[in-house]
């Protein structure tokens, strides 16, 4: 996830107040002494002689005129910090940066210059260090960080099978935000296959819209989290970030605020796109809700062999929720 610093200086409280209410994550404060005001303003990591990271020891901070300074940001251990500034905003330097080590934050003074930062090479660097007294700019800086963004692929899938098995333990994510129709999470008995499972946006006569929530499944399967990992879904827990993903395949990031693990029936769904199958485990009831293609929820109670709905693919091979390559069969 990429991360938001403040740069305090000149030291001003309501400058960090305000980037602390933004989400940053760190305060750096290149003079000592600073320390316990910092954490008297808010819960913080801070970043100074005397800091939670030392500056010039644990993070360091390389002013680029040219070549040499570049060069020199790189030469730095894998576990160093770097924070690097440009004299005139040039996305060159970045780029070669980017492409050598993952450490590797950039001084912003504004929204755009943060958005360049983030998305250089794609990648983008790990975070931003903002250079600015204007609280409006902040906070403008930390809604663009904490939206973090993914763009996937969604495929469209035809039901193959629908199984009604017995009772299993299946896992309720319920996050700390509200979510739209059209979204839901990715979730699958395969990493290599997984089913766009629908947030509980929809109202019944029954049961009342928890948009909040996503009834993802059996305890045993994967769910998609940042940064092109996985989890199972029993590894839940509060304040785990979760990728939330809406039917055109923007993904964005939200937290776990509980995972409630309950008995219930399950039900058995397969599906196939081209030629590979996927399959899933969901509870057996009304309230849950695959996506179709236009974004519309469809119950599992109402689904049926050739309805058509979304689905993620890629080659299976997770190892502790990493991508790797490998030799693997799941069936």
């Amino acid at each position: 996830m990429k991360e938001f610093w403040i740069w305090a200086e000149p030291f001003d409280r309501k400058v960090i107040s305000a980037a602390i209410e933004a989400g940053a994550t760190a305060v750096v404060v290149p003079e000592e002494g600073k320390y316990d005001e910092v954490k008297k303003i808010g819960r913080i990591t801070v970043i100074s002689p005397d800091g939670d990271l030392k500056l010039g020891k644990d993070v360091v901070y390389v002013l680029i005129k040219g070549k040499e300074d570049e060069e020199r940001a790189a030469s730095f251990p894998p576990n160093v910090k770097v924070i690097v500034e440009t004299t005139d905003w040039t996305v060159i330097p970045l780029e070669n940066l980017i492409a050598q080590r993952e450490e590797l934050y950039a001084v912003v003074k504004d929204a755009e210059q943060a958005r360049t930062a983030l998305q250089t090479l794609e990648k983008g660097v790990k975070g931003v260090v903002v250079k600015t007294q204007d609280i409006n700019e902040i906070k403008k800086i930390g809604k663009l960080v904490g939206e973090y963004e993914e763009k996937l692929n969604l495929v469209t899938v035809k039901i193959t099978k629908i199984l009604p098995l017995g009772l299993g333990d299946r896992v309720c994510v319920d996050t700390i935000s509200l979510l739209n129709r059209g979204e839901g999470m990715l979730v699958g008995n395969s990493s290599g296959g997984m089913f766009l499972v629908h947030a509980e946006t929809e109202e019944n006569p029954y049961v009342a819209a928890r948009p909040f929530r996503v009834n993802a499944g059996a305890v045993h399967m994967y769910i998609r989290v940042p940064e092109n990992k996985t989890k199972y879904l029993c590894e839940l827990k509060a304040g785990d970030p979760v990728m939330v993903y809406n039917y055109k395949g923007e993904g964005r990031l939200t937290y776990v605020g509980r995972a409630k693990v309950e008995r219930r029936p399950m039900l058995l769904i397969e599906g196939r796109y081209e030629n590979k199958k996927l399959s899933c485990i969901l509870q057996n009831a009304e309230t849950i809700r695959l996506t179709k293609p236009d974004g519309t929820p469809i119950s599992v109670a109402d689904l049926k062999e050739g309805d058509e709905v979304l689905g993620y693919v890629e080659e299976a091979g997770r190892h502790f929720g990493m991508k790797v390559e490998e030799t693997i069969i799941e069936k």
